[in-house]
């Protein structure tokens, strides 16, 4: 155990550590003394903090003594410090030979020291004076571990140093336990006494939070945990460092349960409570934390003086926290421990006494508490209506993790040991809803499956609600023959005849099946007109509808009948409704529209709105993940990764872990991280069990760009073949990137001599964008102009196949600039040089669009496109250092750059030129083309980025840089 304690690292300790340092060294002025006492809780790391500390002054240059105190008081007097001097004088070396005999002749004193008249006094200037010759001029650190046991002698030699009565530079450092320090501890007075110094300080060591638990526990146990025994940890230790390493340890292991270790050192300190106290912990072990003072009285029924002075003695050994709203257990493993020190008749007592208390409470119940006592107690049938009253209480407050887990509470409690007589199919259908609305998806479908057992049963119902489920799941094939199986059940009903139009809508909107979902949606609102309370029905039918309108028809009027939507979304108040018009409404404008920055803000917007509704494993996180995809196109590759980072907390399942997965992988692809694209990918192929174009089409698109940067171009073309079957998809831009990527692994196979190009392969990607290009006549303009830029790169990689075209690569160039997507346009430029080169003709171009790619790539952590520009520009021996092409000389020196509009796009550059021309928002937009709320998030940005408030402030700068120019 030793070996593993000391292999551990020191985590979250390092600000702590320079801090120590500097007021025992650095801060004191020479000739004085300083002291640091670190108190804490047992296992918070006090040793382990005296030993690197003390590590580190040593390395510069101090003189350090360590010793410990003793467990048995004044009986050894001056013990840690003899133990020091041993110590150092069994380190030091035949080098230091004046040292080690003034440490000897010191500990011969202690020897032959015998009583005298002049008494301790005299003790204590001799034991300075060897000090003094011991530390021959370097500062001396006196370094005492377990200060809590010092004995009385030690006590007075540190007043008497530190008082600075010896003529000597001395600092300590000395570590306290926390939960000894009580009633009339002799050094509580000590400490008292030694804050009026100025050179003296007294620092608590608090326990480690969250995110230091679990980097000290994986170092333990040698890999990231998982979410789950992270959580574990973190809840059973409360930081306790030493209790962190334990439980690591066991995880490591594969041992269950708790240590023995862990057990007799939390037995010994509640053993060690007087007795009263002894019976607030166990009473705060059993009870919900926090744990409120009254209800503690009427539990314990003590006089209030008894029960005030029980609970300081817990919360002073360490045991308890106190808080305004109660108290709690320091570490929750207290209650495991403690769980098993009660008789079942003791423990179940003890619950009926919480049970009864929160019952005879005056005001609202705690119905999730009481729910737990009684059901502890051995009451179910008292029980079952807490649990049921406590799961609503949850869904009416969005809390729908609560609720699924009082619902599953309310099952057992009705069959277990004896059914109760409530309705199971009710309970069934509350369970099941729950666990969809907080993502735990395979669940639903499972309970859903009990209801369909069970007689009494509405079959077109129970078709719309497995729909639902199993359309979350990821599994849209499946869902989609439901929803058709509703339509067409005899039993339908107008109200669910109109459910099932609404959510086969949106289902076909996620297809890409645009035409179909339009016309479900126009189905639907027609039978929601006649259908009392419809609102759910008529936000999805007309986010559908919009959405349809939008990408085939009008984009104004589609993004207005989304707008109206989220509004009477809003209205309704239904979490669900709110979530699924956000949600399309931020896909719109982040996808086909291609009005990007708008399209971020409103999935951010979105996602903050549906946590706030109790939707943040589910809603939140698709949302989170088109705010991924919208970044990631406009070159903001690192906010994207900081907001992958906040998805991935609510550790989604089914369709919402598909969005989070491939926008994460989009990243990973461009970064050049091969394994952890590849292991998503996986996950995603894994997931879409019945999954429709919308997602096996990315999916094979991110494979055969993976695949081309590992070289492996024969697989690049497998994918890009089975993506061709998807057929069925209206979303010409989804599939016209597909086809790039089918043209550009042909290329890059013609080009690397590796596999032959497949003229098949060839002729047939070639026909179908021709198909893609007649079939995006018929879309919206803003859908046609993302469909022109791939095809723009099709045509290129074509004339790669024979001799690279740089003005079909020059006109992809200006298609991907004009859309402001960083990415395309450097890879665009990267080969519009290498067919320059080719020919060998305009060099000095080729140049500067090599660097230019260069620049983007590497702003953009671009790995294997970096790579690619360098070796061609090596090839061609084409420098990417500005200062080196500057005037074709190398060495020339760079002009410095003034100018203060760097930091902004170019669509931003445009957008600022227009704001010093005295043009509103409205005027821009109409000028460019883009909306007047898009225009307003360009001005936000551009005031960010040049520390402005006001657009006259803004104007200046601009025009202060056109005349510059």
């Amino acid at each position: 155990m030793a070996s593993d304690v000391d292999t551990a690292p020191l985590v979250g300790r390092t600000a702590l550590v320079q801090t120590v340092r500097s007021a025992l060294l650095g801060d004191a002025a020479h000739g004085q003394t300083a002291a640091v006492f670190l108190t804490g809780e047992s296992g918070v790391g006090k040793t382990r903090l005296l030993g690197e500390v003390g590590d580190r002054l040593r390395a510069q240059g101090a003189v350090v003594l360590t010793g410990s105190c003793l467990d048995i008081g004044d009986a050894s007097p001056l013990h840690p410090l003899l133990q020091a001097l041993r110590r150092f004088d069994a380190d030091l070396s035949s080098a230091h030979a004046r040292t080690s005999s003034a440490v000897r002749g010191l500990l011969q004193m202690f020897a032959d020291e015998t009583a005298g008249p002049d008494g301790a006094g005299a003790l204590l200037e001799r034991v300075s004076r060897g000090l003094h010759l011991i530390a021959e001029g370097r500062p001396l650190v006196l370094i005492l571990d377990d200060l809590q046991w010092v004995d009385r002698s030690t006590r007075q030699l540190l007043l008497y140093l530190l008082a600075g009565l010896g003529d000597l530079q001395l600092s300590v450092l000395a570590a306290v336990r926390a939960e000894s320090l009580q009633g009339a501890h002799p050094l509580r007075r000590v400490l008292t006494e030694l804050r009026r110094l100025r050179t003296v300080r007294v620092l608590d060591l608090a326990p480690l939070d969250r995110a230091d638990t679990e980097k000290l526990a994986a170092a333990v146990v040698g890999r990231p945990l998982a979410a789950e025994a992270a959580d574990q940890v973190w809840q059973r230790s409360g930081g306790n460092p030493f209790v962190i390493e334990e439980l690591a340890r066991d995880l490591r292991d594969g041992r269950d349960g708790l240590s023995e270790t862990l057990r007799e050192i939390f037995l010994d300190r509640v053993d060690a409570l007087p007795q009263h106290a002894h019976a607030v912990v166990h009473a705060v072990a059993a009870g919900v934390e926090p744990v409120q003072h009254w209800l503690l009285a009427r539990v314990l029924r003590l006089p209030e003086d008894e029960l005030i002075e029980a609970a300081r003695a817990a919360v002073a050994h360490r045991l308890l926290v106190g808080a305004d709203d109660g108290y709690r257990l320091r570490h929750r493993l207290v209650a495991e421990v403690l769980a098993h020190e009660l008789l079942p008749a003791e423990r179940s007592g003890l619950h009926r006494r919480y049970a009864e208390a929160l019952t005879a409470a005056p005001g609202e119940l705690h119905q999730a508490r009481l729910a737990h006592h009684w059901r502890l107690a051995g009451e179910p049938a008292r029980a079952l209506p807490a649990e049921v009253a406590a799961a609503q209480e949850a869904e009416r407050l969005h809390g729908y993790a609560e609720a699924h887990r009082h619902w599953s509470a309310a099952l057992q409690l009705a069959t277990d040991p004896v059914p109760l007589g409530v309705d199971r199919v009710e309970l069934l259908k509350n369970a099941a809803e729950s666990a969809h609305h907080c993502g735990e998806h395979a669940r639903a479908l499972a309970l859903l499956e009990e209801v369909a057992a069970l007689p009494g049963g509405e079959p077109s119902a129970l078709h719309i609600r497995r729909a639902r489920y199993l359309a979350a799941a990821g599994r849209s094939a499946l869902a989609e023959e439901e929803y058709q199986r509703a339509l067409t059940a005899a039993d339908c009903s107008p109200r669910d005849r109109a459910t099932a139009a609404a959510r086969l809508a949106e289902l076909l909107l996620h297809l890409g099946r645009y035409a179909d979902a339009g016309q479900r949606a126009r189905e639907a609102l027609a039978l929601a007109a006649d259908v009392e309370g419809s609102a759910t029905e008529v936000v999805l039918a007309s986010a559908a509808l919009g959405f349809s309108d939008a990408y085939l028809e009008d984009p104004d009027a589609g993004l207005a009948v989304m707008r109206d939507a989220l509004e009477t979304a809003e209205r309704a108040g239904q979490p669900e409704d709110v979530a699924c018009a956000y949600l399309h409404l931020a896909e719109l404008l982040t996808g086909p529209l291609n009005i990007l920055e708008e399209g971020v803000v409103v999935a951010r917007r979105g996602a903050e709105r549906v946590a706030e509704l109790g939707l943040g494993r589910t809603w939140e996180t698709r949302l989170l993940a088109v705010a991924i995809n919208g970044l990631f196109r406009v070159g903001q590759w690192a906010e994207a990764e900081k907001v992958v980072a906040a998805a991935l907390r609510h550790r989604p399942s089914g369709a919402d872990a598909v969005e989070l997965l491939l926008a994460r992988c989009r990243l990973s692809v461009g970064y050049g991280d091969i394994d952890a694209a590849s292991r998503d990918l996986d996950a995603v192929a894994t997931l879409l069990a019945g999954g429709g174009a919308r997602h096996v089409i990315p999916l094979l698109t991110l494979r055969a760009g993976l695949a081309m940067w590992e070289g492996r171009h024969d697989v690049a073309r497998l994918a890009v073949q089975r993506g061709l079957t998807e057929s069925r998809s209206d979303d010409v831009t989804i599939l016209s990137a597909l086809v790039w990527h089918g043209l550009r692994a042909e290329a890059e196979a013609h080009a690397s001599r590796t596999v032959a190009v497949d003229p098949t392969v060839v002729r047939r990607l070639r026909d179908v964008a021709d198909r893609v290009a007649r079939k995006s006549v018929g879309a919206a303009r803003p859908v046609r102009s993302v469909v022109e830029g791939f095809l723009a790169l099709c045509a290129a990689e074509v004339s790669r196949l024979d001799s690279s075209d740089p003005d079909l690569w020059a006109a992809s160039v200006a298609e991907w600039d004009r859309r402001h997507h960083p990415y395309p346009a450097a890879y665009s430029r990267l080969r519009q040089a290498e067919a320059l080169l080719a020919r060998r003709s305009r060099l000095a171009t080729a140049g500067k669009l090599l660097r230019e790619a260069y620049r983007v790539a590497q702003g953009l952590g671009a790995v294997p496109l970096t790579s690619e520009i360098r070796e061609l520009a090596g090839r061609a021996r084409v420098s990417l250092e500005e200062r080196e092409a500057l005037n074709g000389t190398r060495g020339a020196p760079a002009e410095a750059s003034d100018d203060e509009l760097a930091a902004l796009t170019a669509r931003e550059r445009e957008v600022l030129a227009l704001v010093a021309e005295g043009l509103t928002n409205r005027e821009i937009g109409q000028r460019l083309f883009i909306s007047e709320r898009t225009i307003g998030v360009h001005v936000s940005h551009i005031f960010d980025k040049l520390q402005v408030r006001t657009r006259v402030q803004a104007s200046a700068i601009q025009l202060r840089n056109v005349v510059r120019s």
